[in-house]
């Protein structure tokens, strides 16, 4: 498939044209954009420039909203809420963030529930926000099913991711982010598109049959990672980021959308403050703990790949399908 490379700049340039075609206010386009260059950035590539038609799609159609101002609507505790006013979730990041951050510096903890939102990116950007203030951050978000129950063969839960990252006094943060399903939807959509296929054990057919083509997957279903330990963790998630914060599970959205686009549901996520719970040793702790992980060679810590990838991209810029690229000077 012909390539074509591009700066950091120019995918910034690329995405904010179309996100401000289809009519996104300056704070909704720059919440988006953002989101869509750190994925470039790192390497996440099924995060990136790959999602731009169908948020663009969700734009254009009205059916997200391009000049969401979500809102602070409780304070209880160290639990807030957020109203996502149906824009992206990286604009209600914006909003809420900085208050989670700074509730959870001051009691040792927090909680965040933003509901009426769509969420389509990774979840470990949040989490690094979260981690760059020194604390440990966790996060989760529900979608629409596309992910059948080990021994089952209906779509009951969507790929419910989760990301959870400790914080390092120096160098990136250890941030794991991962849908509870074999793999991410995006990785099985781009293999669709590239014409390969996928491990066994990602997902099966309409008729419930194991199959590694991508295309099959999407007609019938993906699985859980670990059989019945990731449908638990799917379930956990479609339980805390839905009916606990007052949104919906992954059924629940599904009925409620219309298949354009990333579908309107809700995100939770937690702070903590380590140094609160266990001093000045939970740091020392951590990076004792790391070191000796990491004198095993071969060891690889959560994050490192995308953290070995972020230096590069400024010089070596990022490529992406000329037809994606295509695709998305049109939105322009």
């Amino acid at each position: 498939m012909p390539q074509i490379k591009l700066s950091l700049d120019e995918v910034d340039a690329l995405a904010r044209a179309a996100f401000r075609k289809v009519g996104c206010d300056e704070a909704n386009a720059s919440a988006l954009t953002r989101t869509v260059w750190r994925a470039e950035r790192d390497g996440a590539k099924s995060h990136g420039l790959f999602r731009v038609p169908a948020l663009v799609a969700a734009l254009a159609s009205g059916k997200a909203n391009k000049t969401a101002t979500p809102k602070i609507t409780k304070r209880a505790g160290v639990v807030l809420q957020v109203d996502g006013d149906q824009g992206y979730a990286p604009t209600s990041h914006d909003v809420g963030l900085p208050e989670l951050i700074e509730v959870a510096k001051t009691h040792g903890m927090a909680g965040l529930a933003i509901r009426d939102v769509f969420h389509f990116a990774a979840l470990w950007p949040e989490v690094e926000t979260i981690c760059d203030a020194g604390l440990v951050g966790y996060a989760m978000t529900a979608s629409p099913p596309y992910m059948a129950m080990p021994g089952g063969k209906r779509r009951v839960f969507g790929t419910n991711p989760i990301a959870w990252g400790w914080p390092r006094n120096e160098g990136a943060p250890v941030i794991y982010d991962m849908a509870t399903a074999h793999s991410a939807r995006g990785e099985v959509m781009m293999a669709a598109r590239d014409g390969h296929d996928v491990p066994l054990g990602a997902g099966i057919d309409a008729d419930g049959n194991p199959t590694t083509d991508p295309a099959k997957i999407l007609e019938g279903a993906q699985l859980p990672f670990g059989g019945y330990k990731g449908a638990a963790l799917a379930l956990m998630v479609d339980l805390m980021a839905g009916p606990m914060i007052g949104e919906k599970t992954s059924l629940g959205i599904e009925a409620a959308d219309d298949g354009v686009g990333p579908a309107l549901g809700g995100q939770t996520i937690f702070a903590f403050n380590p140094e609160m719970f266990g001093g000045a040793d939970a740091m020392v702790g951590g990076e004792a703990l790391f070191a000796d992980l990491k004198s095993d060679p071969g060891v690889r810590l959560p994050g490192d790949r995308r953290a070995a990838v972020r230096p590069t991209t400024p010089t070596d810029g990022v490529e992406i399908p000329a037809s994606l690229h295509e695709a998305i000077q049109g939105l322009t």
